[in-house]
């Protein structure tokens, strides 16, 4: 199978139940926003030290595809019918333990912080902003049509997890944080 189509050559994309969109469409657009955070969160995973993070980072990135494949699977859900690409509230769950044990580590804050600080910490810190994007577009693709909500639970939470992250990360390297 060559990678290359030609068929989106016009400006149409074609999603996984056969039916066309314009490749600026708000569908193509969530899921497109959702390919770029797993990629960033890819980056980030290059740079993670722990097997623990990494792994919950792989665990992430899977999820992401489940969630690529709903948005890509067309209006008729086909994607959520296929049990590796379901979303269920245990995966919000996971984010939402995870969150409180990293968190539960870190000093309470008493001021915004700005992102950056170590290497790992600036990527989980960039992909908690492509999160927040991706939440944003598959709030707008909502509006249109029916969104799982589950999804959007989950990408919101997974931006607050990032956070968490960043700062654990920036801990474990010994930097410190830029109060705003």
């Amino acid at each position: 199978m060559k990678i290359y189509t030609r068929r989106g050559d016009a400006g149409e994309t074609s999603l996984a139940d056969g039916s066309r969109l314009p490749k600026d469409a708000t569908r193509v657009a969530a899921y497109g926003d959702i390919d770029e955070l797993n990629a960033v969160l890819g980056v980030a995973r290059a740079h993670a030290r722990g097997q623990r993070l990494k792994a919950l980072l792989d665990g992430v990135q899977r999820d992401l595809f489940a969630v690529g494949a709903q948005l890509a699977a067309g209006r008729r859900a086909e994607g959520a019918r296929k049990a590796k690409a379901a979303m269920t509230p245990d995966q919000v769950d996971r984010l939402e333990k995870a969150i409180d044990s990293y968190e539960a580590r870190l000093p309470p804050l008493a001021s915004f912080i700005l992102p950056g600080g170590s290497r790992l910490g600036s990527f989980l810190h960039q992909a908690r902003t492509v999160c927040r994007r991706a939440e944003r577009s598959l709030v707008s693709l909502a509006r249109e049509e029916t969104v799982d909500p589950r999804i959007v639970a989950y990408v919101n939470r997974l931006s607050d997890l990032l956070f968490v992250l960043a700062r654990h990360a920036n801990r474990a390297a010994r930097q410190s944080e830029e109060r705003w």
